[in-house]
């Protein structure tokens, strides 16, 4: 995994990175995700940067501890991805996107015909 240096904390980076194995259903509700080592070295970040991911994903209900077990995806994770994903999407990514669009004097019907394309990729794709 890359991480961008766009001012985002590599914490919450690999917290996006967690949240998109669970939401394209790489890791399921109740698997065992990698222990903090295990993901610091695959990662090459510092151990402590992941132990603060997964206290942060431990708030946001996505993953939980088994003391002496590891940690492990939580049946409502999918869900809770999902509202983290959107919540960043509307507050962090949407207004550069609305931004762009003002100065370029688009308008969101231009832009339906090409999410509208995508969308039927993505679904060919993913089926």
């Amino acid at each position: 995994m890359q991480f961008n240096h766009n001012g985002v904390a590599i914490y919450l980076q690999i917290a996006d990175y967690i949240c998109e194995k669970i939401l394209l259903k790489e890791w399921a509700a109740e698997d065992k995700v990698p222990s903090v080592r295990e993901l610091a070295i695959q990662l090459e970040v510092n151990p402590n940067t992941v132990m603060r991911t997964y206290d942060f994903l431990k708030q946001q209900d996505i993953i939980y501890d088994k003391r002496g077990i590891g940690y492990f995806v939580t049946p409502q994770a999918f869900k809770s991805a999902v509202a983290y994903r959107k919540t960043e999407f509307l507050e962090k990514e949407l207004p550069t996107v609305y931004r762009t669009m003002n100065m370029l004097g688009l308008e969101p019907e231009d832009l339906a015909k090409g999410f509208e394309k995508f969308k039927k990729q993505y679904t060919a794709y993913n089926n």
